[in-house]
């Protein structure tokens, strides 16, 4: 069983591992996962064994609070609007730090501002009134001390519980400055007393309560700042949240009603108007629209619905009136099960961050050691107790491992909900990380590289009436038929606006076509051995279908009484995408493997006109698996793309499984990555995402580990002797505030990533290539080496210096490749082409020729 839980108190990763450490010794307890960042666990057990309370109070014993997920989305909606976690949070810290700054400014003018030459009252100023001076610092430190009194409670509680966190080293560190400073309020007390000038002077000026302070409020900023980034990171997914609308219109008794979301059930009929967001998912029943589906697939061109058509929740109808039956609500629509994956992702933790959070499970007590032998051996080296407790409570301040706690799970957050805006769902941290280190891709062919359903691609008239008879006694003959290329044909039909005629005395021929009368003429339709079986002399048109074969089409042969009307070929069509895709992957670095149940030849003509590497044809589901095993076992780690039921078993297998949104539910199951659009180039996309932010992570260890590496010495005293460099503990908590804000603010640069345009998959893709016969395919191509550009100006130059030419129907300059591809629709001279790149203020170099792909 699994269960979340809301956990209270965390402040560093130091916690969340102590949280995890007390779940896991409760016994049937297999998975523990606490998020620091989304205050969160989530635990896999036995209920037999153990449950739910056990675990909360394991979670209290250990000095933090716990409540279930359903308390939580309880105090939610009693909440009020706007109440959110994060949102009480950042209020509590900003009255906290407004309360710590207002009387941290009295506090250290009276303490440090006759350093500076500021005046201090008559009744404070002068050895004579040393304990009022030393009183009022106290009395002013305090409420600062009771406004930040949950690091004492927090922290001496975990250290009661022999688990130390970041706060038991603030508590520390400001108790020692606290307690040293009545001390010397007593000590001064006693010289007054006795008339010890001497020791008066020594406490007068060894007082910490600025510093105890300080510690407190500077530590209050850091956390502020840590907590309003922290809610920024969630941005993605509360405007997920925000895409949902609050009621839903249902037809009920005949009658319109309007009810609130959560109460429409399954089987209601929704009525939706101009301008309203969709509520539910569902299928139309009746009246059509236009339906901007942009929120959930990233599409800006609305999409057309008819009767039968499926509808997505959070989608807006923007132009007809219709109504359709709901078929998945609430936690089943599309919107809710993508807020559910971005919010796992975003709390779950990565291998990386588990690395980070065991560290820091040891890290604390270390520093409480290390802290305690500074003050010693400092003492028994005669610099006297200021000196040693000073650098003792530094080694505290500075060594809070906020950084590191947050090093990982800020930049996950903000990741997946980068990876949201643009389509591509994470189901895991895990996945992102993985993803960074993949050097295959594996891509199921039907439905991910092409289109996945058969589409007609050339038309080969070889009788009177040309095309549209051709295509009109086809459709006729294919409209009772069952054949897959049937549909294919009857909606070309319809697209010509051609009528499908009756026929009569139709009969299938098994593995061969079929047979039937058309206006009384006997005519047939299917393959080359029905046609010699039929007598039809298809010499005329043999060239042609081996051309379209070789190509992976499929050619049906059309004959009316003994004489070949003509040829029809059909083909399941790569998607526009897929070619730019392919090409950035292996851009990447990447090596692209395609595995089809398809016929070798289909495959290998694919393969070679996307410039895959390898493909596997005729594979069986049980061969996609072993064949991504085997490159496994090859040392390869593998990302899986694919799309239907028989792609589950190689998604699973695979180091990251990538299903296609358009697929089944069993493959988006199996898989370890969604790519909602069903669009390739949003792999390169999610690669590209998931370097950035592994490089992003690892730049916030090494800073965070940098940090205490060179601030435990400098803070312990260890360059005193040689340089006379030590850090006073103020400084110490600035640093160490300041440390935890610099990893979140990089953390959110994230933010700024973008996929690659359109325009840079285009450069990728080299020569542009078409499935279907037109003149596109013998259009001629020029590659031109362009040396002296730099940036986008240069590219735009260039390219309208070639497009101006006549004869010049195209012109795309790649910026990384140093060329410029012309498309010409007649042959232009290639001095001409250097001349008006020269013109442009740019080095001409060499130029290559090619025809289109399937013309050379």
């Amino acid at each position: 069983m699994k269960q979340t839980f809301q956990v209270t108190g965390m402040t560093c990763s130091a916690c969340s591992a102590n949280v995890e450490r007390a779940v896991k010794k409760l016994p049937g307890v297999e998975h523990v996962e606490v998020s620091l960042l989304a205050n969160r666990m989530t635990v896999d057990y036995d209920p037999e064994k153990t449950g739910g309370g056990e675990i909360a109070a394991a979670v209290t014993a250990a000095g933090y609070g716990a409540s279930t997920g359903e308390e939580k989305a309880a105090d939610r909606q009693s909440a009020p609007e706007g109440g959110s976690l994060v949102a009480q949070q950042l209020a509590a810290m900003k009255r906290r730090l407004i309360l710590s700054i207002g009387f941290l400014i009295p506090l250290m003018y009276v303490s440090m501002g006759h350093m500076v030459g500021l005046p201090l009252p008559g009744f404070l100023a002068g050895y004579e009134n040393s304990v009022g001076y030393a009183m009022t610092q106290f009395l002013l430190a305090l409420p600062v001390v009771y406004v930040n009194r949950s690091f004492f409670e927090v922290g001496f509680r975990s250290l009661w519980h022999r688990a130390p966190n970041m706060d038991s080293l603030i508590a520390i560190g400001s108790s020692a400055a606290l307690v040293y400073g009545v001390f010397a309020i007593y000590r001064m007390g006693h010289g007054l007393g006795v008339g010890d000038a001497e020791l008066v002077h020594r406490y007068h000026m060894d007082l910490y309560f600025e510093s105890a302070a300080m510690i407190l409020a500077l530590i209050t900023v850091g956390k502020f700042l840590e907590t309003r980034s922290k809610g920024r990171t969630g941005e993605a997914l509360a405007r997920l949240m925000d895409l949902a609308p609050k009621t839903a219109t249902i037809l009920q008794n005949g009658e319109e009603r309007e009810i609130p979301v959560a109460e429409v059930q399954r089987g209601d009929t929704v009525v939706v108007r101009p301008g309203q967001r969709i509520p539910v998912d569902g299928v139309i029943l009746e009246g059509s629209s236009a339906v901007d589906e942009s929120a959930i697939t990233g599409e800006s061109i609305p999409v057309e619905k008819q009767p039968g058509d499926s509808v997505v929740a959070a989608t807006i109808n923007k132009t007809g009136f219709f109504r359709f039956e709901a078929r998945k609500v609430g936690d089943d629509t599309t919107l809710a099960q993508i807020i559910r994956l971005v919010d796992e992702a975003g709390s779950s933790k990565a291998p990386i961050a588990k690395l980070a959070d065991r560290i820091s499970g040891v890290f604390v007590p270390v520093v409480i050691g290390i802290a305690l032998l500074t003050t010693l051996v400092w003492l028994f080296l005669g610099q006297g107790a200021e000196f040693a407790i000073s650098s003792g409570i530094a080694v505290l301040v500075i060594s809070c491992p906020c950084a590191l706690g947050l090093a990982t799970p800020v930049a996950i957050m903000v990741a997946t909900g980068k990876g949201a805006e643009y389509g591509i769902l994470f189901k895991s941290a895990e996945a992102l990380e993985t993803l960074h280190s993949v050097n295959t891709v594996v891509l199921d062919k039907t439905g991910t590289i092409t289109e996945g359903r058969p589409r007609v691609t050339d038309l080969i008239p070889a009788g009177e009436g040309g095309e549209s008879r051709l295509l009109a006694a086809a459709a006729a003959l294919e409209a009772p038929s069952e054949h897959p290329l049937a549909e294919a044909i009857l909606e070309r039909a319809r697209e010509e606006g051609i009528a499908v005629s009756e026929v009569s005395e139709f009969q299938a021929v098994s593995g061969r076509g079929v047979t039937a009368l058309l206006g009384g003429r006997r005519c047939a339709a299917g393959n080359l051995a029905l046609m010699q079986e039929q007598g039809v002399d298809v010499s005329r048109v043999g060239e042609a279908c081996d051309r379209l074969a070789a190509e992976g089409k499929t050619p049906l042969y059309f004959a009316e009484e003994r004489k070949l009307l003509g040829v029809i070929a059909a083909a399941d069509p790569v998607r526009e995408t897929s070619a730019g895709a392919i090409a950035a992957l292996r851009a990447l670095g990447l090596e692209v493997v395609m595995l089809t149940g398809d016929n070798r030849r289909t495959a290998e003509a694919i393969r070679t006109r996307l410039s895959i590497e390898r493909a596997v044809a005729e594979v069986l589901p049980q061969d996609k698996e072993r064949e991504v095993r085997a490159l496994q076992e090859q040392g390869r780690r593998v990302v899986m793309v694919g799309d239907g039921i028989n792609d589950a078993p190689a998604l699973t297998r695979a180091d990251v499984g990538a299903a296609i949104g358009a697929g089944t539910d069993v493959a988006i199951e199996s898989a370890d990555l969604v790519l909602i659009k069903s669009d390739l180039r949003d792999l390169v996309t999610a690669i590209r995402l998931s370097h950035a932010t592994i490089r992003n992570i690892r730049m916030n260890l090494f800073w965070a580990f940098f940090y205490n590496a060179v601030g435990i010495p400098l803070a312990a005293g260890a360059f005193f002797p040689l340089f006379g460099l030590r850090l006073n503990p103020m400084f110490g908590a600035a640093a160490m505030s300041l440390s935890s804000f610099c990893v979140v603010t990089n953390a959110l640069r994230l933010r700024g990533f973008r996929p690659l345009s359109t325009a840079d998959h285009a450069g990728r893709q080299g020569p542009a290539f078409n499935d279907n016969n037109t003149e596109e395919d013998n259009q001629m191509k020029k590659i031109i080496a362009v040396e002296g550009m730099h940036c986008q100006h240069c590219q735009a130059s260039v390219e309208k210096a070639l497009s101006q030419i006549d004869g010049v129907e195209s012109a795309k300059v790649d910026l990384a490749k140093k060329n410029a591809a012309v498309t010409l629709s007649h042959e232009v001279d290639d001095a001409v082409l250097i001349k008006a790149v020269a013109d442009a203020g740019f080095e001409p170099g060499a130029i290559t020729e090619k025809k289109g792909l399937f013309g050379r």
